[in-house]
């Protein structure tokens, strides 16, 4: 059988980044559990980039990704994943203290977010209702192509040799004589390093690994596209609630995209939309403009894993340094993903990472 240097386990966004910057280097083998890759947190995404979102603790690995999502290397895709959007996060006057306390969050980082006066409020957004009169502009948010990144990301892998194996869940882990024995639905393989990248999975495999738990727990995610009149302007700005209750951004054909931005505890599993959160989606939306739901066109769920303190968890556990935490990703996993990349590639490879980036902020060594 043959052994390769690294297993990662998952082949959404995280472990697909991660594979196609170790294979110029290692044997990598890449494991999914389901028929494709990207078929749950990755797949449905809300697809922005945003510096503000995830907060301090999460900007500077956002904020780190932009010069690869903009401009990646000829040779990884031809164009950027990017598209300018601007993001505007509004409150009523009950929400002055959440946009102070954004604002100084963010002071001492390269983030730029303008106040914004009620007067200027509409240039970004027609039909607000009465009341919603506090704004902070967030100019640098930009749509994200994750189905685009995602795919570049898993050619550039199998082009410097990494394996993929679909339908290969893993069921047993073993480690024995300095190599890890992984049984799957697809049949046994051997890699001397184990990278956990299964999203809301992750506990579950560092539990067949007998590594310890580190609690990540999925969160529900609900999201509706609707039609709405008048149509939405392709112009409208990512819109963003200051007490994080809603967000809503333009689709093709004037569409919105919606959400109530709940964060439902699940359990690891195909999440499906609940008909409360749809309903509390709308009402929400209501409440900001004087737009019309016409109808509901579809409607999903993802699920956001979560560390306790709700950073990323990207490192070795120190009970075996041949098992690799990538997982707690949140729902910025995508904006995120270049540079999470590329210091989990340095860190398995000894090699010098980014001078911007404190590896210890997200280690799984403050567990335990």
């Amino acid at each position: 059988m043959t052994c390769f240097d690294v297993a990662i386990v998952g082949a959404g966004i995280a472990g697909a980044s991660l594979a196609a910057e170790l294979s110029p280097m290692r044997s990598v083998l890449l494991l999914e559990a389901e028929d494709f890759p990207g078929y749950h947190s990755t797949g449905r995404s809300a697809a922005f980039w945003s510096e503000t979102y995830g907060g301090p603790a999460i900007q500077p690995l956002t904020s780190a990704s932009y010069a690869f999502l903009s401009a990646p290397p000829p040779q990884f895709a031809d164009q950027g994943f990017l598209k300018p959007r601007g993001a505007l996060h509004i409150g009523t006057g009950e929400n002055g203290a959440d946009a102070e306390a954004m604002v100084a969050d963010f002071a001492a980082s390269s983030v730029h977010l303008d106040r914004l006066e009620p007067a200027q409020i509409g240039q970004y957004l027609s039909g607000r209702r009465h009341g919603w009169d506090v704004a902070l502009w967030e100019p640098d948010c930009s749509d994200i192509d994750v189905a685009g990144l995602h795919q570049a990301y898993l050619k550039a892998a199998r082009r410097a040799g990494c394996e993929l194996h679909c339908r290969a869940r893993v069921e047993a882990l073993g480690f024995r004589s300095g190599r890890w024995q992984i049984e799957t639905r697809a049949g046994p393989f051997e890699a001397r390093v184990v990278v956990n990248a299964a999203g809301a999975w992750a506990d579950e495999i560092a539990q067949l690994a007998d590594i310890g738990m580190l609690h990540i727990q999925p969160f529900r995610r609900t999201m509706l596209q609707v039609e709405v009149s008048p149509s939405a302007p392709a112009s409208l700005p990512l819109v963003v609630g200051l007490d994080g209750s809603f967000y809503f951004k333009p689709e093709a054909g004037g569409r919105l995209w919606l959400s109530p931005h709940d964060e439902i505890p699940d359990a690891a599993c195909d999440a499906a939309p609940a008909e409360l959160e749809v309903a509390r989606a709308l009402a929400r939306f209501e409440e900001v403009v004087d737009w019309k739901v016409e109808r509901i066109e579809r409607k999903w769920a993802g699920l956001r894993s979560f560390a306790p303190d709700r950073k990323p968890v990207i490192g070795r556990d120190p009970a075996n340094e041949q098992f690799f935490w990538l997982a707690g990703q949140g729902g910025f996993g995508i904006q995120t993903a270049p540079a999470v990349a590329q210091l989990s590639a340095a860190l398995l490879l000894d090699a010098a990472t980014n001078s911007r980036i404190d590896p210890l902020a997200y280690s799984p060594v403050r567990f335990r």
